[in-house]
């Protein structure tokens, strides 16, 4: 199964949808923790859930999916950038081994926000209760009242041994130029095509190419594939970025650590990846002549 997302329209509806399918890049987010099985599925659908959300973007920027709560998850976040580069991280109560399977069962007094951060321009959030059966739903919420927008979402993940990591989505809405953009009761065309969206299973997605799932759900409606756009697990962390944090935090104070310690080590919350610092580095980190080689600015995972 590759990494990518689909866009879709269709012609006689203004609607539009977005099909996506993650494996190597959900993997990646995987392998920098031991997650419990349920946390890791938990990820996956954050992290299909914000690739579909991304797509939806008209400018250059990023998505965030954040959890939060006060249950066994205590966070949980995915960032997307509009190009498609996913990293993501979650915390929760580590003495817990048997989790519920239930989704609003992992949380108390849960949230979702959702961040949009363009590269020009202002800040967004909105924020909507974890109090849904699915993830999915939560979404559909949001956009219902958020933007009042019709939408439609379909969120799949699992991990096993012999199939790996599997994430995958469907997302259906309304056109936001549309006239349509009212409750979705009143929108015929679209409760049309979202009951045939919700036939879908986990296992077509994971098996069939989007036109193959197009073809299943839509063989008699005219749907228009767009660009398709690769998916990828991408931490954008470096030792240049951590020297740069350090510079905040005094530099006998730094001394001392490395005194101590022998090092200062920053370590990166999605990634893991670790930066170490010497005396030398920090040094020159406070003289503002902080360089780093390509090789030297590499990370190393432990």
């Amino acid at each position: 199964m590759s990494d990518k997302l689909t866009r879709f329209l269709f012609d006689a509806y203004a609607i539009r949808g977005e099909v996506v399918k993650l494996n190597t890049a959900y993997q990646g987010i995987l392998s920098s923790y031991d997650y419990p099985p349920r946390i890791a599925i938990l990820l996956g659908e954050l992290m299909a859930a914000t690739s579909l959300l991304t797509a939806t973007l008209k400018f250059e920027g990023e998505i965030a999916l954040q959890i939060q709560s006060e249950g066994l998850v205590k966070y949980a976040v995915i960032n997307g950038t509009h190009d498609q580069k996913l990293r993501g991280v979650a915390r929760w109560d580590e003495s817990v081994s048997d989790f519920p399977e239930n989704f609003s069962d992992l949380f108390k007094k849960g949230v979702l926000a959702i961040t949009i951060t363009p590269t020009e321009g202002e800040r967004y959030q909105g924020i909507v209760g974890l109090n849904n059966e699915s993830l999915a739903k939560c979404l559909e919420d949001y956009f219902y009242q958020s933007e009042q927008l019709p939408t439609s979402v379909n969120l799949f993940a699992s991990v096993d041994e012999k199939n790996g990591a599997c994430a995958s989505g469907l997302l259906l809405q309304v056109l936001p130029t549309s006239s349509e953009t009212s409750q979705a009761e009143d929108n015929p065309d679209f409760e049309h095509i979202r009951t045939l969206g919700n036939t879908i299973t986990e296992e077509e997605l994971k098996t069939l190419d989007e036109i193959d799932v197009l073809h299943r759900l839509y063989h008699e409606e005219k749907v228009r594939l767009l660009a398709s756009s690769d998916v990828v697990f991408e931490c954008d962390c470096s030792k240049t970025r951590s020297a740069n944090a350090l510079r905040n935090v005094a530099k006998a104070e730094l001394l001392n650590i490395v005194a101590e310690e022998g090092m200062v080590k920053m370590n990166c919350q999605f990634c893991h990846a670790e930066y170490a610092f010497d005396a030398v580095d920090i040094e020159n980190i406070h003289a503002d002549n902080f360089q780093t080689l390509a090789a030297g600015d590499s990370q190393s995972r432990h």
